[in-house]
């Protein structure tokens, strides 16, 4: 499965080991003083407490437990691998964790129960229900996970969700309502066929005939053939549930003049003649993992007609229950829901459905490198549509409140649609569009320091991922070596290293350097020890010949340096227009910092050159530019000589007519917090700022160490711009996803 996905074992186990796991736990309140802790456990928990006891739905407003919801699994049914154990399915689980916070901010927590026993596992469950808003249980098999689910429904007042099951069912309704849409043909008259008679298969089957499926036109097959009225063989009560009158015995003979196909089986389980059997325009759903049942370009071949989606994401119409799970849960937590029902998983495929009919946000192409457009390639939203966070769980909290399964209806609907996008994270959206741009772009990427195994995983990483072509610089012999000293020999063969040695344009490199500084003081000998010795020099005259279209660099020196070097080949000087740009990511939210890189100690012109640069940046990254001044010193006070500079900036900026907001001088808290900036209504910022014009560059430099070490802050940069071609420096301390990060900025040519 990895190989499939263009991930190594290596890359994935180090992925999860550096930290181990994929998440952890934060205070969400002070706790630093005496007064927070007294507040947080003895005495003060004790208020709370007694408020609960007295009435227990105030559970959901003093505790966590309305936005927490419980992963759990026995592993018998890990993924595509079978029963490997409890302790074995943890990494598995932890991700669906962070899944859940990742698309609709729930938090949640997996747990792995060490049993077998359908009846141990399910009094485990029940005996923490009240941790919990929800229960998701995951990769347990069949038919255990039948009884468990069931049972733990009818013994809980909490939403008991097992993922394998609905979320695979919500999401094939989803599509199946816009196939049908586009062959013009209604549910009820459907011939459906399902292959795979499994929790999945049998969960998909059971919501379509919820949705209107006939019974006698739907026919379930498991691995003996066609689940017939009568049949002995292999059968329990949830096949026989399903066991319908016909004379068909095998999924051929019940593929004949079928409308719709849902496979939830193995590979190649169906042949081009089954699809070929079909009836006009023919629906075809084969969800197999990782391989389908039958491939898109194999029933394309026999029928063009064909409506085909599969569970993989590099095919067009992807399954992917991370379309249905979080948004399920976001709304049946915020209406406090005793369960998620028929109605409820309904209303999640209409709404998924109706998004996909409307048109695609250009950021949503962008992150797929195509245009999306409703059709008979694109049936179902993309996972990464920023609209569903707010679209589907307004509809799933209505339908709970229509059904009563809400302890606490929503009364004001159109405030909650607002306040779920603000639970969007644009960090994550940020990082995701300038990936795909990369991916666009196939910049043919040069990574200075092939010496440093940091940088090689990331040139490594680069191409993998599909963002173009990494070139190295180093000498092959130690690149090979490397490799090999980090389980990593295979990747030799996948990357282009260069050097001086190798390459045929040494002396054109040369030529054109003793040209930029022979009347520098460099003769032909300092010219040749710059370009044929030192790495940055080399890979910034490839850079500026066009051998390569972006360079990172500065992994192995410190970053003065390595802009020292780079000014022999490009003009990144204060005067040039260079300016350095950190972007900050934390909790959130997106602050760029200027000039983190370039400018000692500007001056009023040169800060109202950094804003303009810095203003580009975040327009490269998707953001609407508002910049502040940050000082001391709020709008003229206190008066301070270094302050008065910052006020001018912002002066000369009036006099060059720009097209993004921008005021100063500021104190930080008035930029950021909406609260603070309330006090001086004549600010001409229509909101926090997002990027901050900092007085020198050591104070710039501070802030974003300091938000990164103490403020657990991701920081990307300095970003520079200003420079004639997209050169990307980084920090010595640069994890392999930071310079990956880098390259992919260098790619888009950010600013």
């Amino acid at each position: 499965m990895a190989s499939k996905r263009n991930i190594t074992r290596e890359e994935a186990l180090t992925y999860h080991m550096d930290p181990p796991g994929k998440w952890e736990i934060q205070a969400t309140k002070p706790m630093t003083t005496q007064r927070d802790l007294s507040l947080a456990y003895s005495p003060g928990v004790a208020v709370p407490v007694e408020a609960i006891a007295e009435n227990p739905e105030t559970a959901y407003d003093y505790t966590t437990k309305g936005n927490t919801v419980a992963v759990i699994s026995n592993g018998t049914a890990i993924l595509g691998l079978g029963n490997l154990g409890a302790l074995a399915s943890k990494p598995v689980m932890e991700g669906k964790s962070v899944l859940f916070k990742r698309f609709a901010d729930v938090n949640s927590i997996d747990i792995e129960l060490d049993t077998e026993d359908p009846d141990e596992f399910i009094n485990a469950v029940r005996l923490m229900g009240p941790t919990f808003g929800g229960i998701n249980l995951e990769d347990i098999k069949a038919p255990e996970c039948f009884i468990i689910e069931q049972r733990l429904k009818e013994i809980m007042d909490i939403p008991v969700f097992h993922d394998d099951q609905h979320g695979t069912a919500v999401i094939c309704a989803a599509g199946l309502i816009n196939a049908l849409h586009l062959s013009g043909k209604k549910l009820e008259d459907c011939k459906i066929v399902l292959n795979g008679a499994g929790a999945a298969g049998i969960a998909c089957l059971e919501l379509i005939k919820t949705m209107g499926a006939r019974n006698e036109n739907c026919i379930m097959c498991d691995t003996k053939g066609v689940i017939y009225q009568g049949r002995q063989e292999g059968m329990n009560q949830w096949k026989s549930a399903h066991a319908v009158v016909t004379e068909a015995r095998t999924l051929e003979d019940a593929m004949k003049g079928a409308d719709v196909f849902l496979g939830v089986s193995v590979k190649g389980a169906v042949t081009q003649d089954m699809v070929a059997s079909m009836a006009e325009d023919p629906v075809i759903f084969a969800m197999a993992n990782p391989d389908p049942e039958i491939t898109p370009e194999e029933a394309h071949e026999v029928r063009a007609d064909a409506i085909v989606a599969t569970g993989r994401s590099d095919y067009p119409n992807q399954v992917n229950n991370v379309l249905g799970f979080p948004y399920l849960f976001r709304g049946a937590l915020d209406i406090h829901a005793r369960a998620i029902n028929d109605e409820m998983k309904i209303a999640c495929a209409e709404a998924l459905a109706e998004l996909a009919r409307e048109d695609v946000p250009d950021e949503v192409a962008l992150a797929y490198g195509r245009k999306l457009t409703f059709g008979r390639d694109y049936i179902i939203p993309a996972p990464f549509d920023p609209r569903l966070i707010y679209r589907v769980p307004p509809k799933v909290a209505q339908a709970g409140m229509d059904t009563g399964a809400a302890r606490r209806p929503i009364v004001d609907l159109a405030g909650y649609e607002q306040s779920l996008r603000a639970r969007m994270d644009p960090t994550a959206t940020v990082l995701r569009a300038i990936n795909a741009r990369a991916k666009a772009a196939q910049a043919r990427m040069i990574f200075a320091e092939g010496d440093d195994i940091r940088v090689l995983r990331a040139a490594i990483a680069y191409q993998r991922a599909g963002l173009g072509k990494a070139l190295v610089v180093g000498r092959e012999a130690d690149v090979r070596e490397l490799l090999t000293a980090n389980g990593l020999s295979d990747a030799i063969r996948e990357l282009e290293v260069v050097n001086a040695a190798n390459t045929r344009h040494l002396e054109t490199y040369k030529d054109f350097l003793y040209k930029r500084l022979q009347r520098k003081g460099y003769d032909q000998k300092d010219i040749h020890r710059l370009a044929a010795r030192d790495r940055h020099v080399f890979s910034a005259l490839m850079l500026a010949h066009g051998h390569g279209d972006g360079l990172v660099t500065g992994a192995t020196r410190k970053s003065a340096h390595v802009l020292e070097q780079i000014n022999h080949v490009f003009d990144a000087q204060p005067h040039d227009g260079a300016v350095g740009v950190t972007a900050v990511l934390i909790r959130g939210r997106i602050v760029l910092i200027a000039d983190t890189l370039v400018h000692e100690w500007p001056d009023e012109e040169d800060l109202a050159d950094i804003a303009e640069r810095a203003a580009s940046v975040a327009r490269g990254l998707g953001l609407v530019p508002r910049v502040a001044f940050a000082s001391f010193s709020t709008f003229g006070y206190p008066v301070s000589e270094r302050a008065t500079k910052m006020h001018l900036a912002s002066d000369a900026l009036d006099k060059r007519h720009v097209d993004f907001e921008y005021d100063g001088e500021m104190t930080v808290d008035v930029a950021l917090n909406p609260d603070q900036m309330k006090h001086y209504p004549f600010c001409r910022l229509t909101g926090p700022a997002n990027v901050l014009v900092v007085p020198a560059r050591h104070s710039a430099s501070i802030s974003t160490k300091l938000l990164q070490e103490l403020g657990g802050a991701t920081v990307i940069g300095p970003i520079l711009t200003g420079v004639d071609k997209p050169v990307q420096i980084i920090s010595t301390g640069s994890t392999v996803n930071d310079i990956l990060n880098m390259a992919a900025i260098s790619a888009c040519n950010i600013g």
